[in-house]
């Protein structure tokens, strides 16, 4: 389960990685956003008003940041189980799946393996499926070698 664990670990460094600058582009934005309030006597606001779309749209990014952190603490790395599910390591004759956030590609080592939610296309194909399982994707078929 080393392997499992590792990626779970990435996924969760994604996830802090995005959080963090989220958190740090909202404080840039609020300190733009009082100098301007400090510095503009006159009703010309419409600086602020930029500032305040790229505050509500980080401070959206922000949440669904601490969503995807919040549905990796579900995942056990010591689970496995029979049928691709959240926590799921998949191999298959093309690529290595792990079916938890949209992190996209991680190098281990030598070895790389696709963090995928299960809303993705491809988690959605690959949900409840179990070994020796065919799946289509892009016009490519692929075989489940083993669910972890």
């Amino acid at each position: 389960m080393k392997l499992k664990s590792d990626v779970l670990q990435a996924c969760y460094d994604y996830a802090n990685k995005r959080i963090a600058n989220y958190k740090n582009e909202i404080e840039t934005i609020k300190d733009a956003i009082e100098s301007n309030d400090k510095g503009s006597g006159d009703d010309d606001d419409s600086g602020n008003g930029k500032l305040f779309n790229d505050l509500e749209k980080n401070s959206i990014h922000l949440i669904d940041a601490q969503k995807m952190l919040d549905s990796l603490k579900a995942i056990s790395p010591k689970m496995v189980y029979d049928t691709v599910t959240l926590g799921s390591l998949v191999k298959t004759t093309t690529n290595t799946f792990f079916i938890s956030i949209s992190a996209g590609k991680i190098d281990l080592d030598d070895f790389s393996v696709f963090a995928i939610s299960l809303g993705s296309p491809i988690g959605m194909l690959l949900n409840n499926k179990t070994a020796g399982d065919l799946i289509e994707f892009n016009g490519n078929t692929f075989t489940i070698i083993e669910v972890i």
